[in-house]
């Protein structure tokens, strides 16, 4: 028995995850320039490379320069108005780069959880590194995603925005970097998009 907690425990506590079973129809991306796809070439954003990944739709709700803030205010329309099963969020790089009080960040980050997970999909935070030397909203993400139980990817992008085979610009991936970012995120909802 406790062999068996354990082997949950380790592989990410998938059984606590809320809403792991949703019934939702779509797979909707959400955050700012990384989810829009800026640096990749045509069709190689990372949604669109998920998109020939899995067997549901995937949308791509991208805005770049997006914050926390903005994306709140289209959280209704961009995203649950989508039949969701899943929403992979990808906000925060835009609150650091305009020094919106780490607060506020995340009480929006939590506003767009509880909404999401409220309509009974399952949420996956794809993290993506604030700072040069470190990240701002590292701990501050971990102990949310323990409190909400959702699916986080620390550091979406380690290994990527530091290797010049991998950037287009200063802090946006190219399309061989959007193609690895999407491969972390397959792998973190597969076990998600099995059939009962």
């Amino acid at each position: 028995m406790i062999g068996a907690w354990m082997a949950v425990f380790f592989c990410g506590c998938e059984a606590a995850v809320t809403n792991r079973d949703s019934q939702g129809t779509t797979i909707v991306c959400f955050g700012d320039s990384l989810t829009a796809g800026y640096g990749a070439e045509e069709g190689k954003d990372y949604p669109s490379v998920l998109r020939s990944q899995v067997d549901l739709p995937v949308i791509n709700a991208g805005v770049s320069g997006d914050t926390t803030g903005d994306a709140l205010k289209r959280l209704e329309s961009d995203v649950l108005s989508h039949d969701p099963k899943i929403v992979i969020i990808t906000l925060g790089g835009n609150d650091y780069l305009n020094r919106i009080p780490k607060e506020e960040t995340l009480k929006n980050m939590e506003a767009i959880v509880d909404r999401i997970q409220s309509r009974g999909v399952l949420v996956v935070l794809a993290a993506v590194q604030t700072g040069f030397w470190g990240d701002a909203y590292a701990d501050d993400y971990k102990k949310l995603a323990r409190q909400k139980h959702f699916v986080l990817i620390p550091d979406v992008l380690k290994g990527i925005l530091f290797d010049m085979r991998y950037k287009y610009d200063q802090i946006h991936p190219n399309s061989e970097g959007y193609r690895i970012m999407a491969g972390r995120i397959y792998q973190k909802i597969k076990p998600f998009l099995k059939k009962p």
